[in-house]
């Protein structure tokens, strides 16, 4: 388990991170996660979205009902336990504004660059067993350069091998594509059936974590 003290310190460190906003790439900072130190599970986002930093809690609005019924999916009994037991970050921690298009503005690669310190310490302080990624910026900073219908559905290690669910190697890797309603991917039925599988698979992880976590509670 992280220390809470230091973990407490780390949160507050990125709450009050301004380097987008000195390297002009945003107006203002407001960096969104949640978590606790007993975590054993993290899930990764690309960034916040509108909603999410007026709330300042991760996947807030219509993508955060829509990952959440995902999460029932794969064995949590309530949005309350996954907020409790899953670790919950992002790629870049601040809204980064609206594109051209309407929908939310995908960081830069400097912004990555910017915030990935932060998630590196987050990982290393945590230590999770499970890393659930969403989204297209996540599933390039853990396996890069492939295509999502090769990610979604398949279980990895940290070296961006394909392993089964009962793989010993932690953490597992496990790529779920974007809630959002501007995603199109889902769309296509031989997609949805990826998802399926893919929730089926991070169940049969998710279940042995939590029942491991109330032994040891």
């Amino acid at each position: 388990m992280a220390n809470p003290t230091t973990l407490a310190r780390l949160h507050h460190e990125i709450g009050a991170c301004t380097l987008c906003v000195e390297a002009g790439y945003l107006t203002a900072a407001a960096p969104v996660l949640s978590g606790y130190a007993d975590n054993r599970m993290m899930l990764v986002g690309q960034a916040p979205g509108a909603v999410e930093a007026v709330r300042r809690l991760p996947f807030q609005g219509r993508s955060g009902n829509v990952l959440m019924a995902w999460m029932e999916r794969a064995g949590f009994a309530s949005e309350e336990q996954v907020r409790r037991r899953v670790y919950m970050t992002s790629i870049t921690k601040c809204f980064p504004g609206k594109g051209t298009g309407g929908g939310d503005r995908r960081p830069s690669r400097a912004e990555v660059d910017l915030c990935r310190p932060h998630l590196d310490r987050q990982l290393a302080l945590i230590k999770p067993q499970l890393l659930i990624l969403v989204g297209g910026l996540a599933h390039e900073r853990f396996l890069p350069g492939r295509p999502l219908d090769t990610l979604v559905g398949r279980v990895f290690d940290l070296s961006g091998r394909e392993v089964s669910t009962r793989a010993r190697a932690r953490p597992l890797l496990v790529p779920l594509p974007h809630p959002s309603g501007a995603s199109r991917w889902l769309n296509a039925p031989e997609n949805r059936a990826l998802l399926d599988r893919a929730l089926r698979r991070l169940r049969a992880i998710v279940r042995g974590l939590l029942d491991g976590q109330l032994a040891g509670a």
